[in-house]
């Protein structure tokens, strides 16, 4: 009997012992479940890691005056990446000069901008009170006011825009320049006055994987308002190839939207070519060129 009992603690140990591993194991599969896995945000293995872009491509507006005529010409820059995109392109409009020949800076270069807030498409902008030093005319204030405009509604999420000064809008604030001043605002998106470049393309964006049929999206400035455009691949061959119309023929400008299909095996890579026909001679003119892939 006693041999029996002794045998009996011991199934009893062996039991305890067995049951102690099963519910060690339990355990370890709760929280291996309940960990992130790999490649997720919060638990990148070496070389997987979200990579931010080095860059940011931002479009800015400047002011050319000829003995003729005044207008605005659009610019694409490459700045550092931020988040704060808005400042950044605000800046850059200060703090940049312009690469098309006879184009200026309006903004006073000691102008700062002190913050932008944006809601409900309204952004309001407040500068510091430098940005009242400018010496222009009324063509060149009201150009100027509009460049600040067009830059901020670039964004998707602007569509008007205020100023203001040190945090208000005092009667200094008001007059602005001297001439033309800020009552009307809030302003709204005005590309009339762009006159360079002929065309411009905001889709696809230079390196952007496409798929078939391509939407090209931009804005021209041409005779006829006929818009052409191919894609090429690496080689230059020709994929496809259409025309659209833009919303309005030169003098005045509109916007276009030109669906383009074609058959290609991927992956692959090429230009996107856009471009208007002389009249004239058949040559292409403005072409604009944008690198993408599939």
């Amino acid at each position: 009997m006693t041999y029996y009992r002794r045998d009996k603690r011991g199934i009893a140990g062996a039991l305890a012992a067995l049951l102690s591993i099963l519910l060690l194991l339990t355990a370890c599969n709760f929280l291996s479940r309940q960990a992130p896995e790999a490649g997720t945000a919060e638990n990148y293995p070496p070389g997987e890691e979200t990579v931010q872009p080095q860059f940011s491509n931002l479009a800015v507006y400047y002011v050319k005056m000829t003995g003729s005529d005044a207008y605005l010409v659009r610019e694409v820059h490459q700045v550092p990446f931020t988040r704060e995109v808005a400042k950044a392109a605000l800046e850059e409009l200060i703090n940049t000069a312009p690469s098309t020949p006879g184009a200026v800076r309006v903004l006073p270069p000691a102008t700062k901008i002190r913050g932008i807030s944006i809601k409900d498409g309204l952004a309001t902008v407040d500068f510091s009170r430098d940005v009242l030093r400018a010496n222009t005319g009324a063509s060149g204030e009201a150009l100027g006011i509009q460049s600040i405009v067009n830059t901020l509604t670039e964004f998707p999420e602007v569509q008007k825009v205020s100023f203001l000064v040190e945090g208000r809008l005092d009667q200094e604030a008001m007059d602005w320049w001297g001439h033309v001043g800020l009552y009307g605002q809030p302003f709204s998106r005005d590309v009339s006055k762009v006159y360079e470049p002929s065309i411009w393309v905001t889709s696809p964006v230079p390196g952007q994987k496409v798929t078939s049929p391509i939407e090209v999206r931009g804005s021209a400035r041409v005779f006829g308002a006929t818009v052409n455009a191919r894609l090429l691949d690496g080689s230059g061959r020709e994929l496809a190839r259409g025309t659209a119309a833009a919303a309005q023929g030169a003098p005045l400008r509109g916007d276009f939207i030109l669906s383009l299909p074609f058959h290609a095996v991927p992956p692959g890579s090429g230009n996107l070519e856009v471009y208007w026909i002389s009249p004239r001679d058949g040559s292409e003119l403005d072409k604009i060129i944008v690198p993408v892939s599939w």
